[in-house]
Order: C-alpha cells, then structure tokens, then sequence
C-alpha cells in the first residue's frame, strides 16, 4: 500500500512542479510590465527586458520626498523622467498601478491618485510596458495601439530615440523642463523646444525670455554652435523638418553600447553626459553654454560678442553704442544703433539719390535670429537683398539656402571656427571708411617702424636713467644712502634679486598700450590702485597696476614684487614682465589674463565653474603654494592668498598674483612678527590677525577658506549679519558637528557619484583652518591629502571664528566686505 501511495503522489507533483515552474516564468517575464490591477510598490521596481532602465520610486539628492521615475539601470543613480513631479510623496506608502480604466496612477498611503497618465478615454484591457529604449508605454492588449508614451511627455532629459517636437497644425509640442533644483524635479524656469518660425532651430528659454539658440540646422549640424560641425554628427543628432509647420529633434548614438543623454540642467545649460565604464561615472563631453557670449544677446541689437576679447562686446562695423555710457559701463543690453542711414532710407526721406549701399564680410560669426528665407541661389542672394530697403544682412549657408534679415541684428558672436560668414549691409560712406582705415593702418606701420628704429638710442638712454632711479627707490627705505654700490646691499638682496635683470617699460608707451588709462581698459581696483588692459606694440596683451596717488600702500608693495616675483618662475604664479618708475609714476606690468580673476567665476552663476575645472583650480593653486613655500630658492609667505587675487588663463589654469604684501623666509626661519598686520578680513589667520605671528601655515589658513568657498560657491563675506553663521568657516563647521558637510556643496555642482570627494576636500578646507597653527597640514601634505595619497584623513580641530569688532573701543581698523586689501594695527 505505501509503494501504490507513494506512485499515486508522483503524477501530482509533477503537475504541481510544472505549475509553479509556468508561473515563476511569468514573473520573470512579467518584470517590464504592469498589467490591469497591478502595481508595485516603493521598494520594488520595473526593469526593461534588457536591463537598460527601471521604473520605481526615488528621492533626490537632500531631499526625504519620493518621487516615481525612470533611471538607468546603472550603480549611479541617473533619472531621465519623473512623473509626479509637482506632487511628491512624503512617505515610502505610495504605488505605481495599472486602474482599471485602463490608466497609470500614483497612490499614496491613502489610495489617493498624485499622479494619472490622463487618457482621454477608458481602455479596459491595457498594459504598461517598459520598454528597453526607456519609454514607457501604455498600450491596447486588443489592438496593440499606443495609447501614451513618456517619450511624449519629456521632463528634463532626451536620450536615444526620443523626439522633441512642435508640431504648428495640432498646436502640440514635446518640451525639456529643467529641475527646479537639485534636489526638487518640479518644474524649473528654463525649458528647451524647437521653434518654427522661418527656420527650426532649438532654442533655451529661461521664463518666456530666450536665454540660448542653436542656429538653424543645415541637415547635418546646427550651424550656431561653434566648432561642432563633426560633434554632432557623428553624435547622431538630427534635426526633421518633413512637413510644413513640424519639426522634431532626435539622435542615436554611433556606438549603440554607450550609455548616453542630453539633459537641461538647473542653470539652463544643456549637457551631453556619457557614461564611463572605467571610471564607473557620467562625464559631460558637450554643454551648450561655454561663455558669456553664448548666452542670447548678450551684447544687444547689432552687437557683436567674442569671449576672447575685452571687452567681450563691440558694435558691429558701422554702428555705435546707442548709449555709450551704459556700453563704457560694460551694460551692452541695449546694443548700438547705425551710424550712417542706408542710401534706400535717405532716398525715400529727402527724394534724393545718393551713392548705392554695399556689403560688408564679417567671417564666422553666429548668424542673427529671425532669419528669412528666401529661394535664390548664392548668386542672387545678396542682389536680392540690395533691391528690398527693409535687407539689412544676408548670409549663404550650403543645407539651408538663402537667409535674409529685415529685424534687428541680434544675438550675433564671433566664432574661432565654425558658424558661417555675414553680409550686412552698410552705407557707401561706411564702407569708403573701411578701405580709408585700411590705408592708414599700413601707412602708420611704415612710419612705426622708422620712428622706433630713430628712438632706439634715446630710449637706451632713458632705460639707463630708469634703472639709476629705481635703484634709489627701492634702497631708500632700507636706511642705506643714496649713493650706495650694489656691495652695499644685503647679502641675501644682492643674491636674490638683481634689477638689471627686470625690464623696464617707458611711460608713454604704457600710456598708449592702455588708451591713456581710458576707463573702458580698466580691469579692477584694489588697494595698490587701479589695474588697467593694455596692448603693447608688438601685440602682446598686458595688465598694468598703477600706483594710485591717494593710495597708503604702495611702495613698499611694489618692492616687494620686484624684489620677489621677478624671479619666480612657475606655471601657476602670474609672471611679472617689468615696471615703470618715470614721471612720478610707479608702475608694475604683468602678463594678461583672459579670464580675470576666479572670485568674478566663482560668484557669478552665469559663469559657471563645474567640480572637474574646480579641482584643476585648487590643486593649481596648492602647486603654486608648494612652490613658494618648498621649491623656490626663495621660501616665500603670500600673506594675502584669496579668490581675487587668483587670476584665469584662457584655460582657466589658476595663478596666484598680487605679491605686494609677501615675505621672505631665510634660512631655517620658520617663523616672523610684524607690527603692521596686512591682508584681507576672512582669510587672515587667527594667529596673524590678533598677534601679527605669521608662517607657513598662515597661507595654509587662507588656502583653507579659499577651498571652503570654491567648494560651497559662497563667499565667505557672504554670511555677513546671517543668523546662521558668522562666516563660511563657522557655517562649514557647523555642519561639521551635524553630520550634514553635503549642504555646503555648490548646488550647481552636486553629483551624487562626486560627493565623496567633494567632501573630502571640505574636510581639508577644514584642516587647514583650524584654529592652532600646528595643527594644520603643510601646504605639501595637503596636496597628498587631495590626491588621495593619504587615505585616511583627520577629524579636524576647532577652527577660530574671528569677527570684525564693531565697538568704539575697539582698535583701529580698516575693513571692507568688498576684497580690498586692508591693514590693522593693533596693540599686543
């Protein structure tokens, strides 16, 4: 009986094996999909049938809210669409269901719907898929029909396949909408679409005001944006214009096992982001604002912008500021106006003819907005455009035809390569002008060029005179006698620095390289005087500070740098080309730097800095320091290390400038006194500032709030009557101590795969202000400490809050919140 039991059992199993077997197959191939009374809930997830993307819930980065979106299905979570973007979750309760009418809802805790997909009608057996592309689809189980797709309804990000679309006849449009911020996907203030009006071309829009523009697209790229003509194409990025009033943008990736997406940032900036296998991290390979002159009409009607010029904006030729003292003040918003009137506007005003207008080449440039186009091949272009008074430009661009302008001449920049050549039209006289200039410019090369070979031996007598004088200015202070021979110096001098050895410059010359210190050539102000851009002869552009008259610094500050940069030589030091000691003058002149200084980048958002440059930045600066401080034969202590006194090249590598307050460090000095504490609120160290003890570690001190401020974003002026903080050090602190150093990170520059890092170095910034000297790091191990030579870093120490007194019964005391340089003087 127990055998016969036993068989009987065995045909029972097997049934019940298979059973379960068939529905462990149907989950498994259920995983994409959501059928009618479905759902999933916030721990749970849907995952495409490729495991490319999942669907599920999420919460941004410092934030507790949950939201339902689509992610790649990588280790660094990356969300290309959100649903409930305006309605968040406050709790993990909520689910993703299928309704019965067919559907995709968002329930809370208390079955309320946050979010529908809103069909217009009820579809009683429908799916939801999600699709290996990251669409998400919900479909007719009857017909097969789409009835939704997400790709239709894009949040902030375009990834293969999809399409952002106007279509003018059915009044529809798919649009990008950036996050609010980082850490809320609600609807933020820019959004990108595609604009039809003559020619499709995308555009950026911050409210209902453009903020940046494409260009029309040619059929193989978008023809302004710079140096792009391989980029986009070989990125696979199409504009469609099939039918009259509809055009969409797509793109496929050449290399279809690449992850990759464009996605509108919170700043407005689209970024092209591809996903590195190696380094396990997104890295943007394209953004579409890389300057100032990329953002729409930045230098107003018939300006024209060049971001390697200053000032970045010009009129175009023939016209001139329509308020020149807005324009001198760098304000070009309301851009220029025509010199000249066109002969076809004088005829028709005073019935007279006059000589025909003409047309002037301006070469790779950023075509204006509001192109016409018109059916004439390139012959006929322009000669259609003289014969219509209301032409002012034409351009010719092979893809695209003939283009005309009859508005204003707006949101035009000159391009080192790429874009295309245009013709604006002008009046006879203007262009007579042209050739005039031209014939002038070459006349006075010639004449230059006698009148410098006649002045060579007045100006060898006059450098011979300069040094004699100099050499008086610069021993006078040091109590030795005006008629003193070089073996008169100290030792230490005489080794150290030799002044032959530094050019000197003419004071006309400098005079005319600066417009006579025109106020549009001036560059900044500190507390030597005024800075100004000149350009010498020979075309190498300068920066020249002059000592301002009224100024209490100065000469001892322009010792200094003759005495100390003239023989420091390193790639992240601003280099010293000479001075100028003639007519009562004294002046020093520097190498030019395009990018100025990195306080007008770092605080000014429009002139965005991402982590990666950052970290160029800081780690350039503390190799300078390592320099002076190590390297050098001289040992050198800044004294006055901070945002604006660390100038940009033009590719934005940091060198530190401004050695008028530096020091000497002999021998085994490693320490000095002062009675005269000199230097800037905020970044002096606690040690200096109360008892004019400086070393090494008082430039590791300021070194610390320059790496805390680069880091946050903030200045640390900025906390000035905050009731959080007294300071950006007291608020990192702060921080610190709450376990919470995230929300001192730059929002701009948040990435979650980033943020070890990013708090790694605010763990050093705190390092390194730390209020007892010895305790702070060598300006070498901090460069080991940011390389991650050194694993394990320190919990830092207590750093010292110091605040301006404001009593009457303080000590006297110079202060400003603008970065000026100020000196205190102080009883001990």
């Amino acid at each position: 009986m127990g055998f016969r039991h036993k068989a009987n059992m065995r045909p029972m199993l097997q049934v019940f094996m298979l059973v379960t077997c068939c529905l462990c197959l149907e989950l498994t191939c259920a995983i994409d999909t959501l059928r009618v009374s479905q759902s999933i809930r916030d721990s749970e997830v849907l995952v495409s049938n490729g495991q490319n993307f999942k669907l599920g819930f999420f919460s941004p980065v410092n934030s507790n809210q949950r939201y339902v979106g689509i992610m790649y299905n990588i280790p660094v979570p990356t969300v290309i669409w959100v649903a409930n973007r305006d309605k968040p979750l406050n709790d993990s309760t909520g689910k993703v269901e299928m309704s019965e009418d067919g559907n995709l809802v968002i329930l809370d805790g208390q079955e309320e719907v946050l979010w529908s997909s809103n069909l217009s009608w009820s579809v009683a057996n429908c799916s939801a898929h999600l699709l290996d592309t990251g669409n998400l689809v919900l479909q007719d189980n009857l017909s097969g029909m789409i009835l939704w797709e997400s790709f239709q309804h894009a949040s902030d990000s375009l990834i293969q396949r999809m399409k952002i679309m106007t279509d003018l006849r059915t009044n529809e449009k798919n649009i990008l909408t950036s996050w609010r911020s980082p850490s809320d996907p609600a609807l933020g203030s820019f959004t990108a679409s595609i604009e039809l009006l003559e020619l499709p071309q995308l555009v950026v829009w911050n409210g209902s005001d453009p903020y940046w523009r494409s260009g029309p697209h040619n059929g193989q790229i978008f023809i302004g944006i710079s140096h792009m003509d391989a980029y986009l194409y070989q990125n696979g990025v199409d504009m469609v214009n099939d039918n009259p009033g509809t055009a969409y943008l797509t793109f496929t990736y050449f290399n279809a096992s690449v992850l990759t997406y464009f996605v509108l940032n919170v700043s407005g900036i689209i970024q092209q982001k591809l996903w590195s296998d190696g380094k396990r991290d997104w890295e943007v390979t394209w953004w579409s604002i890389e300057s100032e002159c990329d953002v729409y009409s930045k230098c107003g009607p018939y300006g024209s912008c060049n971001a390697k010029a200053v000032p970045m904006c010009t009129c175009l030729p023939g016209f001139e500021p329509k308020n020149v003292d807005e324009w001198n003040a760098a304000n070009w918003i309301s851009g220029c106006t025509r010199k000249t009137s066109l002969q076809c506007e004088t005829n028709n005003s005073i019935g007279k003819m006059g000589k025909q207008d003409g047309f002037l080449r301006l070469k790779t440039v950023k075509l204006p907005d509001h192109a016409k186009w018109f059916p004439a091949l390139e012959a006929h272009c322009g000669s259609q455009c003289l014969n219509n008074c209301s032409c002012i430009a034409y351009a010719y661009y092979s893809g695209i035809g003939c283009m005309q302008w009859t508005d204003s001449l707006i949101d035009v920049q000159k391009f080192s390569g790429g874009g295309g050549d245009l013709y604006i039209r002008l009046a006879h006289v203007e262009l007579d002008n042209k050739k005039d200039q031209t014939t002038i410019i070459a006349t006075t090369i010639v004449l230059g060029f006698i009148m410098i070979t006649i002045c060579t031996y007045f100006l060898l007598n006059w450098y011979r005179g300069s040094k004699q004088k100099c050499w008086r200015l610069l021993t006078r202070s040091r109590g030795t006698d005006p008629g003193y021979s070089k073996e008169s110096l100290p030792k230490d001098y005489v080794n150290g620095v030799k002044l032959e050895e530094v050019p000197f410059f003419k004071f006309e010359m400098l005079s005319k390289a600066t417009g006579n210190f025109d106020s549009a050539f001036k560059l900044g102000q500190g507390g030597f005087g005024p800075v100004y851009k000149g350009k010498l002869p020979s075309g190498q552009e300068i920066a020249v500070k002059r000592l301002a008259g009224s100024s209490n610094q100065g000469l001892q500050e322009f010792k200094n740098e003759v005495e100390l940069i003239s023989k420091l030589q390193h790639r992240n030091l601003v280099r010293l080309l000479g001075c100028c000691v003639e007519s009562e003058e004294i002046m020093l002149v520097y190498e030019y730097m395009p990018n100025r200084s990195l306080d007008a980048y770092l605080f000014d958002k429009q002139k965005l800095l991402d982590w990666k440059t950052r970290v160029v930045i800081i780690e350039g600066i503390c190799r300078g320091l390592v320099y002076l401080h190590r390297d050098s034969r001289l040992r050198i202590i800044h004294r006055d290390l901070k945002a604006s006194n660390i100038l940009l090249d033009e590719e934005l590598n940091p060198k530190i400038s401004d050695f008028g307050l530096a020091r000497i460090f002999g021998g085994k000095q490693d320490q000095a006194n002062t009675t005269r504490v000199v230097g800037t609120f905020g970044y002096m160290a606690p040690e200096y500032a109360l008892e004019g003890r400086f070393s090494e570690k008082s430039d590791v001190y300021s070194f610390g709030v320059l790496l805390l401020e680069i880091v946050s974003g903030r200045r640390n002026t900025s906390f000035y009557n905050d009731e959080q903080a007294q300071s950006l050090v007291a608020y990192a602190w702060k921080l610190w101590n709450e376990e919470s150093m995230i929300n001192l990170m730059d929002p701009l520059i948040f990435d979650p795969q980033m943020e070890p890092k990013i708090l790694r170095y605010a763990n050093v910034g705190l390092l390194c202000v730390q209020e007892v000297a010895q305790d702070r790091p060598s300006i070498s191990t901090i460069l080991s400490m940011l390389s991650s030579e050194i694993v394990d870093l320190p919990h830092p120490e207590q750093p010292a809050f110091i605040v301006h007194q404001r009593s009457s019964e303080a000590s006297p005391s110079k202060f400003s919140a603008n970065d000026i340089t100020v000196t205190i003087v102080e009883g001990r």
